[in-house]
């Protein structure tokens, strides 16, 4: 194996790249620091000079995930524009996605990260939807509901091979609606 020189932080992110394909592949259990440097090309030491573990990699690959999804989504404000950013950020980087949203949550040592992500987007959404639901337990379960309906729907969509991606926000935005509808007063 011929090994190419590059930059630290070059090498790192080509580790990152490589670490996400691998574990979105097959999970962290199942992947193997082995696994990884053949996907980067690389060799263990290399892995090694940039993470102490295979838990700091997975760590970071999460991390990095998260950030992309908020520079691309926002961290804030629900508006008609979320949907569709937060599609990009899917479609941008689904391996990124599905350990974020799938497997993170799977992974006991990993659940922290997904559980704040969680009480994020619920947090967002009852401060959305407290402006059309009136405060109680219909706002609440709006406020629960709504995130995983849209992670979910994301989620499916990826695996559907991503269809009419210039309607697909349209699409999850009529299943928001239909919980949103459910959720209003009689």
């Amino acid at each position: 194996m011929t090994v190419t020189r590059m930059r630290r932080a070059e090498r790192r992110e080509q580790i990152l790249d490589a670490a996400t394909r691998a574990f979105a592949r097959a999970g962290y259990t199942a992947t193997s620091l082995d696994d990884v440097a053949g996907e980067a090309e690389i060799t263990r030491v290399i892995l090694y000079r940039h993470f102490e573990s295979k838990a700091d990699m997975y760590r970071a690959v999460l991390d990095r995930a998260c950030v992309r999804l908020a520079d691309t989504v926002g961290t804030g404000e629900f508006d008609e524009n979320a949907l569709p950013a937060l599609l990009r950020a899917a479609s941008a980087d689904p391996d990124g996605f599905r350990l974020l949203f799938r497997y993170a949550a799977r992974e006991p040592e990993f659940r922290d990260l997904t559980d704040a992500l969680t009480a994020g987007s619920g947090e967002i959404a009852r401060q959305n939807l407290a402006r059309r639901i009136p405060p109680g337990p219909w706002l609440e379960w709006a406020a629960d509901l709504i995130p995983t309906v849209i992670i979910e729907a994301v989620m499916s969509w990826l695996d559907a091979g991503q269809p009419d991606p210039e309607q697909a926000a349209d699409r999850i935005g009529r299943l928001v609606e239909g919980v949103l509808q459910s959720a209003l007063p009689s």
